[in-house]
């Protein structure tokens, strides 16, 4: 089996960062020249992946909008003769990308975000990419675990070491360990205490998961916060099939919060081959 879609939950009304978020999607959100939902799409193209699943909500047309095609701006470059710039908007979606849009009609929560992508996915693995965790690493993230799927042919979550008092932040996981980076998981649990936390390995944002996840979510209560939680259907999984927790390598920015958003702005304007030199040069003249 090769994963061949991906679902990006995008129907969240972004209420930390009100009100740049009043009438714009957080995912639209820029970080240096690109929003935040272009990098997932990119990690997720670069991992194979070829058709897209937007799960998405209400005044979220800028999103659909970001990945059409626009008539009047590639005419205007095209005619002002900027090739470059036509160049990097159509780069945006490649000729073979297909780009998909569901409704998410209530806000239920992740869980829920995923069962109403089930309609399109129906029997085949696929992933998860949460735009909020901008996800940098060589090879992309994502890639990175398409790459264990292909030997494993399991679900696969993405974790990483989480400080004492940020577990509930996150789903918390546990298990036994395969190899240096892969582990047999035993235990997941939704944004725990830290001391009902089974590890200091917190999910990030990126999954993939095997088709039997949809029963198992549709066969859930809502959970923790009155939502139908992700974490909750892929714990009752865990009891019919292998899951592995897989610690990847890269750096993981939380876009959620705005810390984490702007220590994405400054570390990635800094790697940008135009702009990274100025911009270090300017950063020294600041009293920090």
């Amino acid at each position: 089996m090769k994963i061949n879609k991906a679902i990006f939950p995008v129907a969240g009304l972004g209420t930390r960062f009100l009100p740049a978020t009043k009438a714009q999607p957080k995912e639209m959100l820029p970080v240096v020249d690109k929003p935040l939902i272009q990098y997932a799409v990119e990690e997720a193209y670069a991992a194979g992946i070829r058709q897209m699943i937007f799960v998405n909500g209400r005044n979220k047309r800028a999103i659909p909008d970001h990945f059409d095609t626009a008539y009047e701006l590639e005419a205007e470059l095209e005619a002002a003769g900027k090739k470059e710039l036509l160049a990097l908007v159509h780069s945006i979606k490649p000729d073979d990308m297909e780009c998909i849009y569901i409704r998410q009609p209530k806000a239920l929560g992740l869980g829920h975000a995923v069962l109403c992508a089930q309609c399109v996915v129906v029997n085949e693995p696929f992933a998860v990419l949460l735009a909020d965790d901008l996800m940098v690493g060589t090879p992309p993230i994502l890639k990175q675990m398409v790459e264990r799927f292909a030997d494993w042919q399991a679900s696969i979550i993405a974790v990483q070491e989480v400080p004492d008092d940020q577990t509930r932040r996150y789903g918390m996981v546990a298990g036994t360990p395969v190899n240096d980076r892969m582990m047999d998981m035993t235990h997941i649990v939704e944004k725990p205490a830290p001391e009902d936390a089974p590890s200091r390995l917190g999910v990030a944002g990126r999954y993939i998961l095997t088709p039997g996840i949809f029963k198992e979510i549709a066969a859930q209560p809502r959970g923790v916060g009155g939502e139908i939680q992700l974490t909750d259907g892929i714990a009752a999984l865990m009891r019919r099939e292998k899951v592995f927790a897989f610690r990847y390598e890269g750096r993981r920015y939380d876009c959620g919060s705005k810390e984490g958003f702007l220590e994405a702005n400054v570390e990635l304007a800094l790697m940008h081959p135009q702009l990274g030199p100025g911009f270090r040069s300017y950063l020294k003249t600041l009293e920090l």
